[in-house]
């Protein structure tokens, strides 16, 4: 008896599963904007344009500075939907979003800045960028858009003042630049980057590590 041949399994492959994942830190980090745009009491439109700048805003100046125009964020139309759709889910469900526990944030926000720390320095070593050079840009697209964030509410950018946060993505940017410079495997190499940014910022956190001030 002839039997039907079996369908090839659709096999989800690293670079759609790399999408996704940056797709869920966009609309993170976008929803992470709204809540402090909202909190400052500006209207639906200033919460929605502080939650754009905050999800794309570091992306699209590591592109400019690479001289890779237009952005990736401009280039795929699901990137800045990802990021108003962050912004609208903040306008529609304040209240319930606010109150989602510090705890839970916390953790998928050190991922989402993981993950834009390193898909940055990488893309700066394929642009042939110095190792020292791509960790920057690294740590441009992860925490650029909280630093453009706290400018327009007319604040100094929180990554300047308190918290292992900017230092955490140079750190996994900077493992990833250069592991990825001297020919280790990319995907071993993007994973301990993600790793050492992640376990920096939520140790951090628990420890309550600031870095030390100059003076006060």
């Amino acid at each position: 008896m002839p039997t039907r041949p079996r369908r090839p399994r659709a096999r989800l492959r690293p670079a759609h599963l790399l999408r996704t994942v940056d797709l869920a830190g966009t609309g993170l980090f976008a929803l992470q904007g709204g809540l402090v745009a909202a909190a400052a009491g500006l209207d639906v439109f200033g919460v929605l344009v502080i939650a754009f700048v905050t999800a794309l805003g570091g992306g699209i100046i590591r592109d400019l500075l690479l001289g890779d125009a237009p952005p990736a964020a401009f280039c795929e139309v699901a990137y800045p939907v990802t990021a108003f759709a962050g912004g609208a889910v903040v306008v529609l469900l304040y209240t319930s979003v606010r109150d989602v526990p510090r705890d839970v944030l916390i953790p998928l926000d050190a991922a989402a800045l993981a993950l834009f720390a390193v898909v940055g320095a990488a893309k700066a070593i394929d642009h042939r960028m110095s190792p020292l050079l791509a960790a920057l840009l690294g740590t441009v697209s992860g925490v650029g858009g909280g630093v453009i964030r706290d400018v327009l509410l007319g604040g100094v950018p929180l990554v300047l003042r308190s918290d292992v946060y900017a230092v955490a993505a140079l750190a996994g940017a900077g493992v990833t630049a250069v592991g990825l410079r001297y020919g280790g495997p990319r995907v071993l190499v993007l994973a301990l980057g993600a790793v050492v940014t992640i376990v920096l910022r939520l140790v951090a956190v628990w420890q309550g590590w600031n870095l030390p001030r100059v003076a006060g």
